[in-house]
């Protein structure tokens, strides 16, 4: 005879992580939509504040990473709460795709090219280079790859 082994949900337990990024996912996302508002840009101008946005986030992201890996120990909910929910509600892949899709629709391709390549490469290397700036200010002995 088999007995079942009562396994609880996946998911049990995990409603004060939930709640800290749906909480940070909304800070970060109302931090991006005031960056729009001071920065708009028209229907076939340059995203600029999107890829500020983007390297901003990465940038901060790196510090963060460092500070609460390598640093000191944190409370387990500060890395869902402000990476994933603030840093992750604060930048944007999906903003970043419609405004390749808007810049390839206004006729500016070789734009949209630029933008697509260099927010990928502008955001890695504002996490890189600010993990690594922030490990030579904190006098980490972790080196950056």
């Amino acid at each position: 005879m088999n007995a079942r082994v009562r396994r609880p949900a996946p998911w049990r337990g995990q409603w004060p992580v939930i709640g800290v990024v749906a909480a940070g996912g909304a800070l970060g996302a109302a931090a991006r939509y005031g960056a729009l508002l001071l920065r708009p840009g028209g229907p076939a101008a340059f995203p600029w504040t999107i890829l500020a946005v983007n390297a901003v986030g990465c940038a901060l992201m790196g510090v963060l990473m460092v500070l609460i890996t390598e640093v000191r120990t944190v409370h387990p909910l500060v890395r869902p709460f402000l990476g994933t929910g603030v840093l992750g509600g604060f930048t944007t892949f999906s903003t970043y795709a419609v405004d390749v899709q808007r810049l390839v629709a206004a006729g500016r391709v070789a734009a949209a090219a630029a933008y697509l390549a260099g927010t990928v490469l502008v955001a890695l290397a504002a996490v890189w280079g600010a993990a690594a700036a922030t490990r030579a200010l904190l006098g980490s002995g972790r080196r950056a790859v």
